[in-house]
């Protein structure tokens, strides 16, 4: 089992983005504080899916790389909202991009992924 750098990378950018995201979703909304570590994690969950696709199973796209499209889109429709005033679509969408990221985590775990297998190896 190989950990690459864009794979310890794109580890390392998920983790920040759990953190960070955590943290921007449970303090008050509209402080310096929220916009500075929502930024952050914006920043975060971009490079998450940009580095995504350079980690390829055989050399090809799979179809686990649409998710980062879709957490690209999503991150600009949430980003555009905020910007046109829109806070309850802003909101709306980054609170499921967020779910998304713990939903996509979660399944990390899992056997025979590479994480998973780490984790229940040294449990057992």
């Amino acid at each position: 089992m190989q950990f690459t750098p864009l794979i310890i990378a794109h580890i390392a950018a998920a983790g920040g983005a759990l953190a960070f995201g955590a943290a921007t979703l449970l303090m008050r909304k509209g402080t310096r504080a929220h916009k500075l570590f929502g930024r952050t994690w914006v920043v975060l969950m971009a490079a998450t899916s940009l580095v995504s696709f350079g980690i390829r199973s055989n050399g090809a796209f799979s179809w686990i790389h649409l998710l980062s499209v879709v957490v690209l889109a999503a991150l600009a429709a949430s980003i555009y909202a905020v910007l046109k005033g829109n806070v309850r679509a802003h909101r709306r969408g980054m609170t499921y991009t967020y779910i998304g990221l713990v939903i996509a985590g979660a399944f990390t775990l899992l056997p025979g992924r590479r994480l998973g297998d780490l984790l229940w190896t040294a449990l057992a």
